[in-house]
């Protein structure tokens, strides 16, 4: 059985294809923002090393990342709706597979490996590219900013209510339903439009083949590429072992769940507040201010007393950095090069993300059983954001000459 292309035309309004991209993101990011609550609790049940579930989390980083310029080109030729429907059911599958292994390799094929290829192909890149395609320039930004500010949704309702679980009723049981949940990713896809120009528009002819020609032979491509490695080791460490970095402080696991539910709580302000000044302001420069800006915060951390609300206002101030970058990065991509193939462009930037992610997992285990400090990952943390404000000054964010002729 295949889906029409006009399957439900009634409900694919503007509106309704924002929506049910929003709902998307927040599913699929919720439930994978939840992963470093299993940390300590798997690692103690199974006798574990910290290094060997981070390394799980981090190959489920790499896939994430490996699979999504695929994901974004399948989606880009066929529409995303059976993209994101099988890549439900295997975010499903590892997420069960997770709850039954019973050695480190299981767990590195199952949490790694098969679950972070349903992510890429549940990722919100797929969902922010659909949202992009029925929203004209003059508002993309904004309405990027609000579905990345969904995922963020997500994580606030999602932390508390695993930690909840993992509490209540075990960590094996909580990511049975866990997997479940993620399910209802398939009757949203059905919402996602099938037309692959997004509304019928073709401002300029152009095979994949040329666009991916024309983004790695421009600087700023390359440049956008190389900072988003920033944001993925630094975004992907804090979530898979902050909340065993605050228990080891002495606090009790509540604040680490309750520290990332900040993060997604104030990233949702955030998000939005990046799309509005993405509208106004150049891009490139807002994303330099942010990685700048995550860099104090990670040395103050470090350098001040510890303390509940020192852990609290630095989750609740990173959160609001947290995923900004991702609106003005994926708003950079569709200005310089187009809605066309956005999923797939977007998709290849995003996968220089999660290298990021797998080193800022993987280390963050590693230097941890060697040195028993979370602090050398910290400070390489801070040096990679100072690099990352200074590669995206000089990008220029003018359409390409393809676009510019397209126009005219």
């Amino acid at each position: 059985m295949t889906l029409a292309r006009d399957t439900i035309p009634l409900v694919r309004t503007a509106t309704a294809v924002v929506l049910a991209g929003c709902l998307i993101a927040m599913v699929g990011f919720g439930a994978r923002s939840v992963m470093g609550l299993y940390l300590e609790p798997m690692t103690v049940a199974k006798g574990w090393s910290r290094e060997t579930f981070g390394l799980a989390m981090a190959l489920q980083n790499l896939l994430w990342g490996a699979a999504v310029p695929l994901a974004g080109g399948l989606a880009d030729k066929f529409g995303p709706s059976r993209v994101l429907a099988l890549g439900a059911i295997l975010y499903g599958l590892g997420l069960c597979g997770m709850a039954v292994s019973e050695s480190g390799l299981a767990l590195h094929l199952t949490g790694g490996v098969l679950l972070g290829t349903g992510i890429a192909f549940t990722g919100f890149s797929i969902a922010l590219a659909s949202i992009a395609k029925v929203v004209g320039p003059a508002r993309r930004s904004l309405a990027l900013g609000l579905g990345t500010a969904a995922g963020s949704m997500g994580q606030v309702v999602f932390s508390p209510i695993t930690q909840a679980m993992i509490s209540g009723i075990g960590w094996y049981d909580s990511l049975l339903i866990l997997a479940l949940s993620v399910l209802i990713i398939i009757p949203l896809a059905l919402v996602l439009p099938h037309d692959p120009d997004g509304a019928g528009r073709k401002a300029a002819e152009q095979t994949m083949a040329a666009a991916l020609k024309e983004a790695m032979g421009h600087g700023g491509f390359l440049l956008l590429t190389a900072g988003f490695f920033v944001c993925g080791f630094q975004i992907a460490f804090i979530t898979v072992h902050f909340p065993a970095y605050v228990k080891d402080l002495g606090f009790s696991p509540a604040v680490g769940a309750i520290a990332m539910a900040l993060v997604g709580l104030f990233n949702i302000a955030g998000s939005l507040l990046a799309g509005y000044v993405g509208q106004r302001f150049r891009k490139n420069y807002g994303l330099s201010v942010i990685y700048l800006v995550r860099s104090i915060l990670v040395v103050g951390l470090l350098m001040l007393p510890k303390s509940e609300p020192l852990i609290l206002t630095f989750a609740a101030t990173m959160g609001f950095l947290w995923l900004s970058t991702v609106p003005l990065t994926s708003g950079l991509v569709a200005q310089i090069f187009g809605v066309r193939y956005m999923a797939t462009l977007f998709g290849i930037v995003f996968f220089s993300h999660q290298i990021g992610s797998f080193l800022g997992v993987w280390l963050g285990g590693l230097l941890y059983d060697q040195t028993g400090s979370y602090d050398p990952i910290w400070w390489m943390s801070v040096a990679l954001g100072i690099f990352a404000a200074i590669v995206h000054l000089p990008i220029k964010d003018q359409p390409v000459e393809r676009l510019k002729a397209g126009a005219a």
